[in-house]
Parts: structure tokens; C-alpha cells; sequence
């Protein structure tokens, strides 16, 4: 993320990162104090951008003001905004129109065997793609079961951050270091930090699901597994190849002469997601109880984010070398407590570049490839420990309860994540980072 190279020229004031706190405030208590009020798309674009104009506001005035460049780190994460939000946006849309039928009993195997499943497609269409393109299905399967809202949480656990270590197109941190000089197959790498911890975490689902699937009150009326798996709208799967080569043309070294720059991988995925909308039949949208509500959502809360947290992201690029970072563990920790609530991706950039040195990331990987294993993986795995640590997180919420399920609040899910993750992270990091 560009605007992460540039916010350490800047220097704010502490309390500039009052709005973001107070954003953060919001999203945790509002749904708690003021459900309905909140639960409306437009009152949350009240909140969010009266967060962000005065952060706007701010970064006029030092560029103005005091000659710093308030405005080109403001412009910066404007456009990391756009690029964001479309890749979401046509991910939502393109998944939206691809329908998986077929009966199965809704029994903790299956459960297991789908977050699993998606554990892999983490790494092949992202942890974007492959959250829309299963959360349907998985919530589908299990409407009919009384005890089930814990099953979408383990599924933003799982597919949405957890499984997309493996590759770049897994998680836009990996993505980044990619572009950024690392080898696409060094992430590889990390398949033993990957098996364990996505590993624990299925086999806590399953004992989870396990009891609760005991505790449903007539099992006898769930429907028996019968009939084989049909796909519905597979010109769909054009469209996501589409956007995947978007990303991957992003890259000098994939690319060669047909390097895609800014604004063309933008214009594509919005090109493949159009095309995808006209294509694909209204059936197959409505069997997936698409609606808009869910990327709304995401779209009004992240244009807040992505302005309040610069002032942050700033302080953390200007004091990075005053963190006192030296071993594996301290980066893994540090990037993953700080991907928890920034954004990951220029989290990761930060931490490298503090590596790093005067040196790059391909250099970086060769002579401390510990270093770099856990900024990667505490960025990636440490997303899932709150509803904005990673851009499918919120998004599956949406869903979720559009679809019925009752979701925790901010607070409640970070209380999940803090029973269940941290102990598994403190696994991993005994394991692959205590030097």
C-alpha cells in the first residue's frame, strides 16, 4: 500500500488518532446500546465519514500549513481505497452468481470438511474469494440446525484469514511482498506454521460443533446426504479467473510486457463484475439470497477506516525503530496485535521495511527468512482476531446475519478469538519463532 511507503513523512499529533479510536468505539458499542439505529447502512455512512472529515480536514492542514504531504498520504489511501473496496466488491459479486447445490446432512464432518476445503481455496481465489464463494453454502446447509452461531466465527477463523498463508493471492500482505520483490513460491515456506495452527483450529470446530450437534433437539429431521454436487452459474468462474489475473498482471515478474499499472487491474475487476451482474440469472442470485446490504456495509465503514487510520499508521512508520523489535516472536506478536486493528497490509509494510533495513524484501527473505515467516504470519493469522483486522471478516458478519444467523458483538467476537486464537498462536510461536 502505497500510502503506508509515504505516512512516515508526517508528523501528527497523538490525539489525531482520537477519530479512529472513536470509529473503532462505534462498530464495538453502538450495536450493542443502539441496535436498531445502527443496524441502517445510512446512519453508519453518518458515523463514518463524520469520523473521517475531520481527519481530512487535519491532513489539509499540514499540507497547507507546515509543507507536509497531508494531502498526497490522503490521496494515497483514497486510491487504496477504490482498489480495495472494488476487489471486494467483485469478488461479492462474481461469487454471488456461482451456486453450489446438493443436499447434506448438517452434521460437524461436513461442517469441518467445508472450512477446510476453504482452508486451501484461501490460497488459490483469496481469502476474499473464497469466504463469498462458501459462506453461502455453509450457512445454507446448517439453517435448519438450532445450534449453529458459532459456525460462521469459525469460518472467518478459518477461510477468511487463517488459510491464506501459502500464497501471495492469499491475503493482501503476502500479496504486497510479492509485488515487492519476494519469490511468489518462497510463502511456501510457511506450510508447517499453516498445517499447525489451521490444524488446531479445525479440530476445536470440530469438538465445538460436536457438542453442539448433540444438542439439537431432533436430529431425525435433518435431511439425509443424497444426489450429487451441481454448480450453478459457472460462467462465473471466467469472471473470477478475470479478477485473478487482474492481481497476478500486478506483478513485473509474472506479467513481463503486459504489466498492468494503476487504474487497468481497477477497471478490470469492476469490467469483470458488470459482466458477471448481466450474465448470471436472477435465480441464481436469489438461491443465494444475495442482496447488496452486506458490501454496503463494508464499503461505508471502510471509507472511514481506511481515512482515520492514517494519522496511526503514521505514528507507527515514525516510531517503529523506538518498538524495540529484535526477535521473531516480538515481530510476529507486534504485526499481528497491530494487523488486529490497522489494516494488515500496510502493517506488514511497516514491520518489513523496519527488518529490512536499507536492504529490500527479496533480501530480507534470503538472509532472515525467520523474520520475515513471522511478519507474514502474524499479519495473515492475527487479522482473524477482530471483525476489522481483515476485509471478508466484516463481510461475512454481514451475511451471516443477514441470512439469520445471530452474530456476536465486537467486543463478544474478540472475546471468541481471544478463547480460541491466542492459545494457538502462543502454540505457534513456542513452535517456529522462539529462537
Amino acid at each position: 500500500m502505497l500510502f503506508a511507503a509515504t505516512s512516515g513523512d508526517l508528523l501528527v499529533t497523538p490525539w489525531s488518532v482520537a477519530p479512529f479510536v472513536l470509529l473503532l468505539l462505534a462498530i464495538a458499542v453502538l450495536p450493542l446500546v443502539a441496535e436498531k439505529w445502527w443496524h441502517s447502512n445510512l446512519r453508519r455512512a453518518m458515523i463514518s465519514l463524520g469520523l473521517a472529515i475531520p481527519v481530512a480536514a487535519y491532513l489539509g492542514y499540514l499540507q497547507w500549513a507546515e509543507r507536509q504531504p497531508g494531502l498526497a498520504v490522503l490521496e494515497h489511501s483514497a486510491i487504496e481505497y477504490v482498489d480495495f473496496i472494488v476487489l471486494l466488491a467483485a469478488l461479492y459479486t462474481v461469487a454471488g452468481g456461482i451456486v453450489v447445490q446438493g443436499q447434506f446432512r448438517p452434521t460437524p464432518l461436513v461442517n469441518v470438511g467445508v472450512l477446510a476445503i476453504g482452508a486451501v481455496l484461501a490460497n488459490i481465489i483469496g481469502t476474499t474469494g473464497a469466504s463469498i464463494l462458501l459462506i453461502r453454502p455453509l450457512l445454507c446447509i446448517n439453517l435448519v440446525r438450532q445450534h449453529r452461531n458459532h459456525l460462521p466465527i469459525f469460518f472467518i477463523f478459518i477461510v477468511s484469514n487463517l488459510g491464506g498463508l501459502l500464497t501471495p493471492l492469499g491475503d493482501p500482505p503476502l500479496l504486497l511482498g510479492f509485488l515487492n520483490g519476494v519469490d511468489f513460491f518462497w510463502t511456501l515456506s510457511m506450510w508447517p506454521h499453516w498445517l499447525v495452527v489451521n490444524g488446531s483450529v479445525l479440530a476445536i470446530t470440530l469438538i465445538w460443533d460436536t457438542l453442539a450437534y448433540r444438542r439439537e433437539p431432533d436430529r431425525t429431521q435433518f435431511p439425509p446426504r443424497h444426489g450429487s454436487i451441481v454448480v450453478g452459474g459457472k460462467i462465473n468462474i471466467l469472471f473470477l479467473a478475470g479478477i485473478l489475473a487482474a492481481v497476478l498482471m500486478q506483478s513485473p515478474m509474472l506479467a513481463g510486457e503486459y504489466l498492468l499499472h494503476r487504474p487497468w487491474p481497477t477497471v478490470i475487476m469492476a469490467g469483470m463484475a458488470i459482466g458477471s451482474w448481466f450474465a448470471t440469472p436472477r435465480s441464481v442470485r436469489e438461491h443465494n439470497h444475495y442482496s447488496w446490504g452486506p458490501i454496503v456495509e463494508v464499503a461505508v465503514l471502510f471509507a472511514g477506516i481506511f481515512v482515520t487510520m492514517v494519522p496511526a499508521l503514521a505514528l507507527l512508520t515514525r516510531h517503529r525503530d523506538d518498538l524495540g523489535v529484535t526477535e521473531p516472536w516480538h515481530y510476529f506478536w507486534l504485526t499481528g496485535i497491530l494487523s488486529s486493528g490497522l489494516d494488515n497490509a500496510p502493517t506488514y509494510l511497516a514491520f518489513t521495511a523496519l527488518a529490512a533495513g536499507e536492504g529490500g524484501l527479496a533480501e530480507l527473505a534470503a538472509r532472515q527468512p525467520l523474520i520475515l515467516q513471522a511478519i507474514s504470519a502474524g499479519a495473515v493469522f492475527m487479522g482473524a482476531n477482530t471483525y476489522i483486522g481483515n476485509g471478508p471478516n466484516f463481510l461475512v458478519k454481514s451475511m451471516a446475519e443477514d441470512m439469520g444467523y445471530a452474530m456476536p458483538s465486537f467486543v463478544g467476537y474478540m472475546l471468541y478469538s481471544s478463547l480460541i486464537l491466542l492459545p494457538v498462536f502462543a502454540l505457534a510461536t513456542w513452535l517456529f519463532f522462539v529462537t
